[in-house]
């Protein structure tokens, strides 16, 4: 865990048998949550970022932490919900607008060439074109989830589940009227395969491996929310990223 999260006083879960949902509270996030949420969506998806920014995990972190801190580009606080306990945000999700963003590419190569120097923002901007082949940008008719994390503590306690039925129930996604709400989860992740299901959504991309390019384990499937059975957010999941 990040030095940051441990020095937060988290509710102790040690003493629960099951978190209480009807604890948690829902926001968007703000400036002032980098510093917690960086480690934990790059926790979440660490081999994608490995692949994708050939630098240590430190550094990725850290340019993490100033790009959420950020009003623009496509890790800004402003695309990010986040589920909390005592204010603290304890699981985080991203909602893009396929229909808006323009600007975000462009402010990201900034950000990425502000931090990294232009030779190494060059080979991310490259790969980062060679991963859109598996997962490609969310077209005008779709809104995207993205940066799905929990904290590894509250994991298994359908705290994830919660932000999300907590977003749907508000009207918050899809972000227009209309639009699909998809997601894109790594084919090796099981157990968030699983969570996503019983929350609703559906596999849609059949290939039976990786876009050329791509390395196999970055193999990964699109899904799209085709609505759940029962209450999403009372569920206690097996498991998820």
């Amino acid at each position: 865990m990040n030095a940051a999260q441990e020095s937060i006083a988290y509710p102790d879960p040690s003493a629960l048998t099951v978190l209480d949902l009807s604890a948690l509270r829902f926001r968007q996030a703000s400036a002032a949550d980098a510093g917690l949420l960086a480690p934990l969506i790059h926790e979440a998806a660490q081999t994608e970022f490995a692949w994708l920014f050939e630098a240590p995990a430190a550094e990725t972190v850290a340019f993490l932490q100033h790009a959420l801190a950020e009003p623009m580009g496509h890790f800004s606080w402003q695309h990010l919900r986040v589920a909390t306990l005592a204010d603290q945000p304890v699981a985080v999700m991203g909602v893009q607008d396929g229909r808006g963003g323009l600007l975000n590419g462009p402010y990201l190569a900034m950000q990425l060439m502000q931090y990294f120097g232009w030779r190494q923002t060059a080979g991310i901007l490259r790969r980062g074109l060679v991963l859109q082949r598996e997962v490609p940008v969310p077209q005008p008719d779709q809104t995207l989830i993205a940066h799905c994390a929990t904290a590894p503590r509250w994991r298994r306690q359908g705290v994830f589940g919660a932000l999300f039925q907590d977003a749907l129930g508000r009207g918050l996604i899809p972000v227009r009227k209309g639009q699909d709400i998809i997601l894109d989860v790594l084919a090796s992740n099981i157990s968030a395969m699983a969570l996503y299901r019983k929350l609703g959504f559906v596999t849609i991309s059949t290939r039976p491996f990786a876009a050329a390019g791509v390395p196999d384990h970055l193999f990964a499937r699109r899904m799209r929310y085709r609505g759940a059975p029962g209450n999403g957010a009372s569920l206690a999941v097996t498991g998820q990223r």
